[in-house]
């Protein structure tokens, strides 16, 4: 991939988490929380012109079965919407787990639930990062994650 920063998202129902890569791809750090709501794709594909990011991952919360359901679907039309309004390409990657890993990590820290509501979706989001930045090292991108066509496009 391309030199320049990825972007991992966490899309809730509430919030949505952000994360960043260095422009090498090798560490990703938490960088927003942004509300869920009129104007929340446009923040996010904000937040990648901003950063010239070359790639936004978007979680895809599977069922541990691997099937989806209505969280995948939202997750789905969100990565959509976010696929219009930047040109960076935008891949779907499997999260099944993110959330809680993020959490564990969190406790294991000291934080308590309470103070973690607010860190837990760009905590996630940098889960979902970090096994992105590994796939890709691995050149395994295109075999796990999936590009969001564009309107109009054949892809």
């Amino acid at each position: 991939m391309d030199k320049g920063a990825r972007l991992g998202v966490d899309v809730g129902t509430v919030r949505i988490g952000v994360a960043a890569s260095d422009p090498d791809g090798l560490m990703a750090f938490p960088v927003a929380t942004v509300q869920r709501g009129d104007g929340d794709a446009d923040a996010i594909a904000a937040i990648a012109r901003e950063r010239a990011a070359v790639c936004v991952f978007v979680g895809l919360p599977k069922k541990l079965s691997g099937s989806e359901g209505t969280s995948a679907d939202d997750a789905r039309g969100f990565a959509a919407r976010l696929a219009e309004l930047t040109s960076a390409p935008v891949r779907l990657i499997d999260e099944r787990f993110s959330t809680a890993t993020a959490s564990q990590a969190m406790r294991s820290a000291g934080r308590t639930a309470k103070r973690q509501r607010h860190v837990i979706d760009q905590a996630a989001a940098v889960v979902i990062l970090e096994n992105a930045l590994d796939i890709d090292k691995n050149g395994n991108l295109d075999m796990v994650t999936i590009e969001v066509p564009r309107k109009g496009n054949d892809d």
